[in-house]
């Protein structure tokens, strides 16, 4: 193999495995090392200069930085990534002199953004402090889209939602909420300089089954009556209610069910349990609350008697796996179920509308009516037009939102400065060793036994009567501080100069991973078997050295790293450094 380049910035920034999933890539253990300090402020400012909502993030992110993080190689639970955001959020004082300046001149240019969600939002947040004038459009009241209409004000207070929402409307945004925008094209005869679409997913799936026209107003799609209840347009729902779906929206359905007067609610899935799309906490949240979900169900029918809807019937199925992993769902021959309902709410999944872009305009739309976008550039097959969020590329979630609107942001300040899209900055990245004296270091690492912390939950008996109450209570200062102390400092990388060794083994002998050989090179594939551990995770990169004076190299298996640093300690002439890795992924305006 050849020698690795750790001179890529990318290198390092794989190996810090929570922030690499992060689609925002918020740097994850920076912030946790200040919460420890209790430095809630600075700890919020990381997140809000990358992830843009962090008090809303601490609450109702999908966590893909959890199932990452390499505590997990330790213990069964990773580190609390998502709720320490949240400690972070709830203690911070204030932010209004830290938020960057808005120029009172300005630049000259003048951007439209179509939908107040979370993607509109960041290209605001990164656009207005380099002096464009932003115009955002939405048919709600207020803004945050989907986070306002969709997230129930259990799991997101409305509070919370505000202040970070203001926080960029702050900035001097103008904004024409309860406006629709209904054509494209009278958008495009404005004087905008670029036009940004965050306008979601905003059509829920239904199902066409027979009794579904008799079933009239008692059948409700999922989003849609979530945000009739978060516009108080509906306060009570029957006693019997079916949901029908199993991801996300299908849990705060049947949470809000409860809470407006459901005594029977169940969750019906046609997948089995643990293909359910609903994140794992999102599943045990409602079956804490007391609703069974019933998986391996397919809706059938409708029944309906004397012209009212009485419940719906099921075919029982299982599901059947070929050598590529594709699934069936094969009936089972047994009895059809019949379930008793009042209500049925269909969670089945969003798609995207865009009905008021006319076709003609240059936007090209694919066989499943999605706008072509660039993956990179977000820019359509219309320069002049972007798109970001759900309405980019499907249904994802809040984090993948910011990403996009902080990656679409730059595209636009290119744009409009008349330069490549395509040309896209580098992040910002530096390497600083760790190193205080022979055997000091300025952090702490040690490897031991350190169990997650449980969140505590607001008690049942008042959280089901009361839909506006938040179910969870969040870390407080100590608690918080103790899950932080979980993190390993991934970011912290064990840096190697060949120059330097004198090929004593003395690493691999105190690797308690035993994830560093001294071995000939080879192809990689030959390599990966050779090792001290064999390196079976193709996902993560080996850390190969050049060549030493025996001809041997060192390889260093990335992925079972624990960061502990103490090949550094034990090293006797200091070819091992730790080396903290920050990477930034670049803003509008910041140029290489």
């Amino acid at each position: 193999m050849k020698a690795t380049d750790t001179g890529n910035p990318e290198y390092f920034h794989k190996v810090v495995d929570c922030q690499y999933a992060c689609p925002a890539h918020t740097p994850v253990p920076e912030y946790i090392r200040l919460i420890a300090l209790e430095r809630y402020t600075d700890a919020y400012m990381i997140n809000w200069e990358s992830n843009v909502f962090p008090g809303v993030l601490g609450r109702t992110c999908d966590r893909p930085c959890e199932p990452a993080c390499r505590r997990g190689r330790v213990e069964d639970e990773p580190v609390a990534i998502c709720r320490l955001k949240r400690v972070a959020a709830d203690n911070k004082d204030s932010i209004a002199d830290r938020l960057p300046a808005i120029p009172t001149r300005k630049n000259g240019k003048k951007i439209a953004c179509i939908g107040a969600g979370p993607a509109s939002l960041t290209v605001a947040r990164d656009l207005m402090p380099l002096g464009y004038d932003i115009d955002i459009f939405d048919n709600q009241f207020a803004g945050g889209g989907m986070m306002r209409s969709q997230i129930p004000s259990f799991r997101l207070p409305l509070e919370v939602l505000d202040e970070e929402v203001n926080y960029l409307l702050d900035m001097g945004v103008t904004t024409f909420f309860d406006t629709e925008v209904e054509s494209m094209r009278e958008v495009l005869s404005k004087d905008y300089d670029a036009i940004f679409v965050g306008t979601g997913a905003p059509r829920g799936k239904g199902l066409n089954l027979p009794g579904l026209e008799e079933a009239g107003d008692s059948v409700h799609i999922g989003i849609d009556w979530l945000s009739s209840v978060a516009f108080e347009h509906i306060e009570s729902i029957g006693k019997r209610v079916l949901v029908l779906g199993g991801g996300n929206t299908a849990m705060d359905c049947c949470r809000t069910s409860r809470r407006l007067g459901g005594e029977d609610v169940r969750v019906v899935v046609r997948s089995p349990f643990a293909d359910m799309k609903a994140s794992p906490w999102e599943k045990e949240d409602a079956m804490h609350e007391g609703i069974p979900i019933y998986d391996n169900h397919v809706p059938k029918e409708f029944v309906i008697e004397d012209g009212e809807m009485k419940g719906m019937v099921f075919e029982k199925v299982e599901a059947q796996y070929d050598e590529d992993g594709k699934r069936s769902l094969v009936p089972t021959g047994e009895e059809p179920v019949f379930m008793e309902a009042d209500d049925v709410l269909m969670a089945i999944g969003q798609e995207n509308a865009f009905p008021w872009i006319e076709r003609d305009l240059g936007i090209e739309f694919d066989k499943w009516d999605m706008p072509v976008v660039n993956e990179s550039t977000f820019q359509s097959t219309n320069a002049k037009v972007f798109f970001g969020g759900d309405a980019a590329f499907g249904p994802e979630n809040v984090i993948t939102a910011v990403a996009h609107g902080h990656q679409a942001a730059i595209s636009i300040d290119l744009f409009c400065r008349g330069e490549d899209t395509s040309q896209r900055p580098p992040p910002m990245t530096n390497l600083v060793s760790q190193k205080m004296g022979v055997h000091e270091w300025s952090y702490d690492n040690a490897i031991e036994a350190d169990q997650r912390y449980v969140v505590p939950l607001a008690p049942l008996d008042k959280a089901l009567v009361d839909r506006k109450l938040e179910v969870e209570l969040g870390f407080d200062r100590d608690t918080g501080y103790k899950e932080a102390e979980r993190c390993l400092n991934c970011d912290v990388q064990t840096v190697f100069e060949e120059t330097r060794c004198i090929e004593c083994d003395a690493c691999v002998d105190i690797c308690p991973t035993d994830c560093i050989t001294f071995t000939t090179n080879g192809e990689e594939e030959h390599l990966r078997t050779r090792l001290e551990a064999p390196a079976s995770n193709l996902a993560q990169d080996l850390y190969v050295s050049a060549s030493l004076p025996t001809e041997r190299v060192m390889v260093k298996d990335e992925n079972v790293c624990l960061h502990c640093g103490l090949c550094a300690e034990r090293c006797p002439t200091t070819a091992w450094d730790m080396q903290k890795f920050l990477y930034n992924v670049t803003k509008a305006g910041q140029a290489a």
